[in-house]
């Protein structure tokens, strides 16, 4: 796994997952902003998914969140999207919002969760 901070933007990082041929099976993007986090994207190719790399980025991503000092770290999510949710859910995030029409194509609502790091649980 690669972190990659981008250039002239010290609040970003994005996280490449590969695999033994160096392709790329999945990407996280994060912001920190002071003692907030969020996590922008996190997706793994579909023919892998199911095989606990979600966890596994979730989990790396988090902890360089912690390393930058963030205590509450946010996210939206599809409200159809179960398998995300239950990961998110893992990880000690609660549902603390709803954004009506957040996603388009198809239109959809977004769940905003979090999680205090500090309370975060180890999935």
């Amino acid at each position: 796994m690669a972190d990659v901070t981008l250039p002239d933007r010290d609040t970003v990082e994005m996280v490449v997952m590969t695999d033994e041929a160096d392709r790329v099976v999945g990407y996280a993007v994060l912001w920190c902003i002071v003692d907030q986090g969020e996590l922008a994207n996190l997706a793994i190719v579909p023919e892998r998914r199911g095989m606990g790399l979600g966890s596994h980025l979730l989990r790396h991503v988090l902890r360089v969140a912690a390393l930058r000092k963030v205590d509450r770290f946010f996210l939206e999510v599809r409200a159809s999207n179960e398998a995300a949710i239950g990961l998110y859910e893992r990880f000690g995030f609660a549902e603390i919002g709803v954004r009506r029409g957040y996603y388009d194509h198809p239109k959809e609502d977004a769940l905003v969760m979090a999680v205090s790091l500090g309370e975060m649980a180890e999935a």
